[in-house]
């Protein structure tokens, strides 16, 4: 069984075989051969339009590098594990995205990301030296301290304007993760970006090279404050940021329609009247005549007052007339005027309106909102800076999302994005989940949330998901086998080393060498791993989603994992023919054992093999 992450060059290259075989002579990709098969849309020119920077084919190597890391399970850090299918996870974001590539391949719905803006405060994980090897980077992004935080003068650290590739950096930090992240959008899936301008025009360029420029649906003004700074020093004051929106793929996401409006203005809503006392409520209405250049459906409509109109009309005359039985139709000027058709609120405040590209605060929200949404949940303290406002993030989740779809965030913050889905579903009785990805950022010792005793972001953004769930009264809505998929809780896991060891070849310089590896693998996991952990790691390589529900099965003095939703049986521990038969019983599509529970006998090991292939069970060992 593959020990390592979804490995992102074999999945390309699988894919462009499977579209264009002819390109490939030998197994391997013949570029000669792919540009005779495309003829002239092939770009050979040394000059043209794109993104480049220093350390660009370094951060695609780091891409294509799969992970060997897993997710341990931390249920006494959790609230409510059994009934939620919300996840959040501590750790550096790229290897965990790295991690989530096989089990949530094309799952999530909107990605809402607040990535760093590259102000020159920033810190982020980037390496110091792009040619240094992946051990070292692995090395760095597990740096910790005497007391277990993140080293910032390992991987993660400031990002300085003085730095000779300071732009190049964080190109090179963003890269991977974007490319692993639109890997995980379903078809129709949309990304939310945040950022200033500070990298604005960088981010544009390098998003059209990933999702490709056809694929952007927007760049929306976010007005993030609510008052007008005076600062004298500047020409020109910040009182905006913006979001980048992209499909996955535009046209599926028009296809499909899976997209929604935003919620109608207080402005728009007042704009609706009543004058006829209608019994449905304040409505307003459009004209029922085609306008200039539209084409409709020519009859003859006779107002209340008589006056013959014979026109073309927005719909056929069947629906016309079906619309009059219901009330819909109005005539202005006394029953003499053109007809209009109604439009009620109770509808419009459903389907919202269409999203524009321009934000403002009165609607969505400022910096400030979301700053006083924070303190007031940690008793009027600031724990962090700036987070978002949960009504722009509610904004954003309801215009891309349906009621029972996956959000993304892997800048988690403070978890404004978490916070905003919990909102949601209250308020519309939904059971949208969320994964949320935070790196354990330590927090320093002069800062307000540290005096509170925290220690790393990740465990502010821990304690706010804690509060809002324990207050949030959404228990309702059951999902498959009987799961409240709505409930307001979250599964946490942390990111470790694989349970398992890793067979190093590129270390091997000598026989002794050879001899010192092979007596350690006289048993693949780790001394300290434990069967539960091992079992999640085996589940989630397999594809296994952190949702799923994990069942322990004793027969005999033998134990086994059971993850239903894949019918996979996982054993750690001990198996004999008798216990084996034993979980055949539970019809399971592949059983996995470690290999060191046979004991060397491979006798044992064929016969249960037989036995279980016999009953058409896949059968695995590592």
């Amino acid at each position: 069984m593959d020990s390592q992450s979804l490995n992102i060059t074999d999945d390309l290259t699988e894919k462009l075989r499977a579209i264009i075989p002819g390109a490939f002579s030998e197994g391997k990709l013949n570029i000669d051969q792919l540009k005779q098969l495309l003829g002239e849309d092939v770009n050979t020119d040394n000059e043209r339009y794109q993104l480049n920077w220093a350390g660009k084919s370094e951060a695609f190597k780091m891409l294509q590098s799969p992970s060997a890391c897993t997710l341990i399970p931390g249920m006494d850090q959790s609230v409510n594990w059994k009934d939620t299918e919300n996840i959040l996870i501590e750790g550096e974001n790229l290897e965990v995205l790295k991690v989530l590539q096989k089990s949530y391949y094309g799952k999530v719905k909107a990605i809402c990301i607040d990535p760093p803006y590259n102000t020159g405060n920033d810190s982020f994980v980037y390496p110091d030296k792009f040619s240094e090897t992946k051990e070292t980077y692995r090395k760095k992004i597990r740096d910790k301290d005497e007391d277990g935080f993140m080293i910032k003068e390992g991987l993660f650290r400031a990002n300085k304007k003085e730095n000779g590739q300071f732009h190049s950096n964080w190109l090179s930090m963003m890269l991977p993760r974007l490319f692993l992240a639109k890997n995980l959008l379903t078809d129709d899936g949309v990304i939310f970006i945040n950022i200033d301008d500070t990298e604005l025009a960088n981010l544009k360029i390098l998003m059209d090279e990933i999702f490709g420029e056809e694929n952007k649906e927007a760049i929306i003004t976010w007005r993030r404050r609510h008052n007008q700074p005076n600062d004298k020093s500047k020409m020109v004051s910040k009182v905006a940021e913006y979001i980048l929106v992209y499909a996955k793929n535009s046209e599926a996401l028009k296809r499909k329609g899976t997209f929604y409006g935003i919620p109608l203005s207080e402005a728009r809503q007042d704009s609706y009247t009543n004058p006829d006392n209608d019994p449905l409520g304040p409505w307003d209405s459009k004209p029922w005549k085609t306008g200039s250049g539209q084409s409709g459906s020519k009859y003859t409509i006779k107002t209340p007052t008589g006056k013959i109109l014979n026109e073309e009309w927005m719909g056929a005359e069947t629906t016309y007339r079906q619309l009059v039985a219901e009330g819909r139709i109005y005539f202005p000027g006394g029953g003499d005027g053109w007809p209009r058709k109604k439009f009620y609120l109770s509808e419009r405040m459903e389907e919202g309106q269409c999203a524009h590209n321009f934000w403002g605060h009165q609607d969505f929200g400022s910096n400030q909102e979301g700053s006083a949404e924070l303190t007031a949940i940690f008793n009027g303290k600031n724990v962090f800076d700036n987070p978002k406002p949960t009504r722009l993030l509610k904004a954003l989740i309801k215009i891309s999302t349906s009621k029972n779809d996956l959000i993304l965030d892997f800048f988690g913050g403070s978890g404004s994005t978490a916070h905003a889905v919990y909102e949601l579903n209250k308020e519309d009785g939904a059971n949208r989940k969320f994964i949320l990805v935070q790196l354990p950022e330590k927090i320093n010792e002069l800062e307000e949330a540290y005096k509170l005793g925290f220690r790393t972001i990740a465990e502010v953004t821990r304690a706010r998901l804690t509060k809002v769930a324990q207050s949030t009264n959404n228990m309702a809505g059951k999902g498959p086998g009987g799961k409240n998929t709505s409930a307001a809780g979250f599964r946490f896991f942390k990111l470790s080393d694989s349970n398992f060891k890793i067979w190093r070849g590129d270390f091997l310089k000598s026989e002794e060498d050879i001899v010192e590896q092979l007596q350690m693998f006289s048993s693949l996991e780790k001394e300290k791993s434990t069967g539960e952990n091992m079992a999640w790691e085996i589940a989630i390589k397999q594809g296994e989603p952190l949702s799923s529900t994990l069942q322990v099965i004793s027969v005999s003095e033998d134990q086994f994992y059971f993850f239903p939703e894949r019918n996979l049986i996982v054993a750690t521990q001990s198996i004999t023919v008798q216990s084996a038969k034993e979980i055949i019983r539970q019809k399971p599509a592949i059983i996995i054992c470690l290999d060191s529970i046979f004991k060397k006998n491979d006798k044992n090991k064929t016969n249960i093999q037989l036995l279980v292939e016999n009953e058409g069970i896949i059968f695995h060992t590592i």
